[in-house]
């Protein structure tokens, strides 16, 4: 098979000959600098400048040669946003960090010394008056400019060509965990109760800007590409950060049409649906408006058992992620019990088809290449279907 075909038999929720592996085809799928350049130097590869597929993030496309001796099925394509565009030309010198003012009107800092990462140190509208001339005041980005998609039909022709599965990332974060940023997290969660016209105003407008986006992307790409890529952060650790009601009654709406959007506009693409932590009691509601793929299995989340959402929702949705644990078992585990975590969530998650191996979330700067490499061994160990 190539690899398009094995994740297409798995999309389709039949087993192919192997469990397919995606490496940085997502922006939470990929993995750290530090950890890449670890690893590249572990496997004994010359040092590469990065290709940065998320800035903010810090995480990184691998090279040619990484990706051919993991052999990842999958290939991402990452439009020019907030988080990857001329990040670094744009900076201000803050001191002892890095100021960066994003395209939303987000202040985000990085510290000179020991940083990770680009966090969030102001949102422009935390303080602003709530009400809705506020949000239609705002200089919202333009989600249509044709610069933030040029070179990516190339590239996805040539992901193609090589028989690569194609997965095109969205705008910008989710509705929710936008209106975070934008208002402040604390004022977010109070806003609807509040506020509600001003609130449902902000994420009717950053579900027309996430539409605008998908029109115009899938249509220049739409033929050429298999998965699309959308999230918001519902999930905590042990339940969520809103009540299923609140999501049901304040996102759903607006998370439907768009999601009714992206398949007028493309309809034989796949949709790739992110949010961390135990999302199970609204994984009925993501199904029924459109999402094809849940991304992460957050396996040490309660309510997110890789054995019960298998058996509870199989046959209804593809599973992308979760292969290993990756707050604990991943960073500092051993070898062995990186190989037994492996090994238990692709028995939990793997029979019948519909499930993609990747690790539960980015792959972060301190996970050791032994790690890895533990972890693709194990996959390619039992990741094998019979037949």
């Amino acid at each position: 098979m190539t690899s398009r075909d094995r994740v297409l038999h798995t999309l389709r929720r039949e087993e192919p000959d192997r469990v397919p592996f995606d490496l940085s085809g997502t922006h939470v799928t990929a993995i750290a600098r530090g950890a890449y350049d670890n690893l590249r130097a572990y496997l004994g590869l010359d040092p590469q400048e990065p290709v940065w597929l998320d800035v903010v993030q810090q995480v990184v496309v691998p090279h040619a040669d990484v990706f051919g001796l993991l052999g990842v099925d999958t290939r991402g394509l990452f439009p020019l946003t907030s988080h990857n565009w001329d990040v670094y030309e744009r900076l201000e010198d803050g001191g002892d960090h890095w100021v960066y003012h994003d395209e939303w009107g987000i202040t985000q800092h990085f510290p000179k010394e020991g940083g990770h990462w680009f966090s969030i140190a102001a949102e422009p509208l935390a303080d602003a008056p709530p009400e809705v001339s506020t949000i239609d005041a705002h200089p919202w980005p333009n989600a249509r400019d044709a610069a933030r998609i040029a070179g990516l039909r190339e590239a996805a022709e040539r992901h193609r060509a090589a028989g690569k599965a194609v997965m095109l990332k969205g705008l910008c974060a989710g509705i929710f965990e936008m209106a975070q940023r934008l208002r402040g997290m604390e004022t977010a969660l109070m806003d609807p109760l509040l506020y509600p016209e001003m609130s449902d105003r902000l994420y009717g407008r950053i579900a027309d800007l996430k539409i605008a986006f998908w029109e115009s992307a899938l249509g220049t790409l739409g033929d050429v590409v298999d998965i699309v890529v959308e999230n918001d952060d519902y999930g905590t650790q042990e339940s969520q950060l809103i009540a299923p009601e609140q999501y049901r009654s304040l996102f759903k709406p607006h998370q439907k049409r768009l999601l009714a959007a992206i398949k007028r506009a493309a309809p034989g693409v796949f949709v790739f649906f992110h949010s961390c932590g135990n999302v199970r009691p609204i994984l009925p509601d993501l199904i029924e408006i459109g999402v094809d793929i849940l991304n992460p299995v957050h396996v040490s989340a309660q309510g997110m058992e890789p054995v019960a959402l298998k058996r509870d929702f199989g046959d209804a949705v593809t599973f992308w992620g979760g292969g290993i644990e990756t707050q604990q078992v991943l960073p500092r585990g051993t070898p062995d019990e990186v190989r037994e975590d492996v090994k238990r969530n692709l028995e939990a998650l793997a029979p019948g088809g519909g499930y993609v191996f990747t690790t539960v979330h980015n792959i972060q700067s301190e996970v050791p290449p032994e790690n890895i490499m533990a972890m693709w061994e194990a996959l390619r160990e039992y990741g094998r279907y019979g037949g």
